[in-house]
């Protein structure tokens, strides 16, 4: 039977501490499991050890059944080829019989003989001893369901061709249809348009393989995931806690077992004083009267063995994010696009964007939902002074025609889905704080530690930017902008890699927030707190909803 058994594991960082503490769960045959918690609290770790990648330093895992992994990497992948994304997903035995068949064409070219010739049939009876062939049969469906073309057709495209959707689904299709019995799946959903994010719960939902998966994306956790295992913080590590119910009832269930917690606590706390209050007393009582003395002894033993014991579990160190996106006044029109055309992707439009509105910008992958948002970003088509992005941020040019313009006092704020940010690599994050911008004055340490703790950022203050988790990254982004005093938010795909905890602080922040928002969004959650829906579509039509479309477009 396929399943997943972590017993006891402990794993502790190079610098000492300790990352996770005696974990212990049990994904059962056929369930999808969904791995939740903080960014940075070891989710990805503890997928490398159950992988085998990473080695547990106590405790055991085992895997019933052949596994599959999706890692990070993939929907973010510029070298190589189609047929290279799909080797990497596949088994490493199948990717080194490949690489030999090819080494061995390629030195064809030059030397045909004998020997030459030799070598290459050995490689090709290698390749199928690994199970290329039926591996290629593989591809085609997968290809055909996920791009619509023949293996054949597209094996040698450039993977840099596909959107980051593409790649996903197309390593999804492969996994899925594989014959692992144990698939490991680390954000899947990212960069998936909704109909993929559809496409990927229904998938989920039917397939007899056995699932852990990574995922942020609350409508999928809550439609797809049968089990929730939180990686729960501790001071002395982080531990591990298993809700059966799924994760519409996770957030009551996990809350009525802090209030448990509490409680138990609470009580042991009265236990010890009393039993020490009694072993007080019968120490005093015994100093005069030898009767007293066997009391005292038996209450000194039940004493030291109630501390032996020690307290029940701590209650689990819950995340505090506190975003203070505060805005302000500016123009009544924030944004205004007269017969804007975004060269080779939309048709001309017209948009009004309002002081305080909140629009969400949907469409499929690669319509120009974040070209207009990065033209936006660098001030439309002839931003004022204060407009224009920084000196260090880099913002691509978009190709246009038409009029984009931005309003009065109206200063935006970029957030980009991709987190490349050439200006913060290579620089800590206090430094960057430190250093400040145009926009942005400069902090003094303590000060720029206090906002770093504000954002449960504090422990990396040391790190480099580029060395940070994605969620820390997009966390550490929104921090720049409520520190550069945006008055227009344009945020791409925001809630992407953040946690429930940050995803959460983040709407709290936008409801507080004086000033407009613009957001690319495939989270349809999220968009929940939006009061206006533009759809850039695939044929190039620019159209407003009165609710959210997930399709059709």
């Amino acid at each position: 039977m396929a399943h997943i058994d972590v017993q006891h594991v402990t794993f502790s960082l190079p610098d000492g501490r300790v990352l996770l503490d005696d974990v212990s769960f049990r994904v059962p045959d056929g369930a999808t499991a969904a791995l939740v918690g903080a960014n940075g609290a070891g989710k990805t770790t503890l997928m490398r050890m159950v992988a085998g990648t990473v080695a547990p330093q106590e405790g055991s895992i085992v895997v019933g059944g052949t596994i599959a992994v999706m890692s990070q990497f993939v929907g973010q992948m510029t070298d190589g080829t189609v047929r290279d994304l799909l080797l990497l997903s596949g088994p490493a035995a199948l990717r080194a019989a490949a690489a030999a068949v090819d080494e061995a064409e390629l030195a064809l070219m030059d030397d045909d003989g004998e020997p030459m010739q030799m070598r290459y049939a050995h490689a090709l009876a290698e390749y199928a001893e690994a199970g290329g062939y039926d591996a290629e049969v593989l591809f085609d469906v997968v290809t055909v369901a996920a791009m619509g073309e023949a293996y054949e057709s597209v094996r040698w495209r450039p993977v840099s061709t596909l959107s980051g959707g593409q790649q996903k689904r197309l390593v999804l299709e492969l996994l899925l249809r594989g014959t692992a019995d144990v698939l490991l799946l680390d954000e899947p959903d990212n960069y998936l348009d909704v109909p993929g994010k559809t496409w990927l719960e229904r998938m989920l939902r039917e397939t007899p393989k056995t699932v852990l998966l990574i995922s942020h994306d609350r409508e999928l956790l809550s439609q797809a995931a049968s089990h929730i295992v939180s990686v729960e913080l501790g001071a002395a590590g982080n531990t591990i806690w298993v809700h059966g119910g799924g994760f519409s009832s996770f957030h009551e269930a996990r809350a009525d077992r802090f209030s448990r917690l509490e409680e138990l606590r609470r009580r042991w706390d009265e236990d010890h004083v009393r039993l020490r209050t009694l072993v007080q007393t019968l120490k005093v009582k015994a100093a005069y009267n030898d009767g007293m003395a066997s009391r005292y002894q038996a209450a000194q033993t039940r004493l030291r063995k109630f501390e032996e014991a020690g307290p029940p579990i701590a209650v689990p160190r819950e995340q505090s994010i506190r975003m203070r996106l505060s805005g302000g006044r500016t123009a009544k029109r924030a944004v205004v696009c007269e017969q804007l055309e975004l060269a080779g992707l939309t048709r001309a439009f017209d948009l009004e964007v309002w002081y305080g509105e909140r629009v969400a910008v949907l469409g499929p992958n690669g319509s120009g939902k974040s070209h207009l948002l990065r033209l936006l970003a660098a001030g439309g088509t002839d931003p004022e002074p204060d407009q224009r992005p920084v000196e260090d941020v880099v913002i691509d040019p978009v190709s246009h025609r038409g009029l984009a313009r931005l309003g009065a006092r109206v200063r935006p704020g970029w957030f980009a889905q991709t987190h490349v940010r050439p200006d913060l690599a290579g620089r800590t994050l206090l430094e960057i704080l430190h250093r400040g911008d145009a926009f942005r004055s400069g902090l003094p340490r303590e000060q720029a530690a206090r906002v770093l703790d504000r954002y449960e950022l504090a422990a990396a203050s040391e790190q480099r930017f580029d060395t940070l988790s994605g969620g820390q990254q997009a966390r550490f982004q929104i921090l720049l902008i409520e520190l550069g005093g945006a008055t227009l938010l344009l945020l791409d795909e925001p809630t992407d890699n953040l946690d429930l905890a940050s995803a959460e602080a983040l709407e709290a922040g936008l409801a507080a927030f004086e000033g407009t928002v613009m957001a690319v969004t495939h989270d349809r959650w999220f968009t929940r707190g939006f009061d206006r829906f533009l759809v850039v579509a695939a044929d190039g039509d620019v159209y407003e909803t009165p609710e959210p479309v997930w399709s059709g477009w």
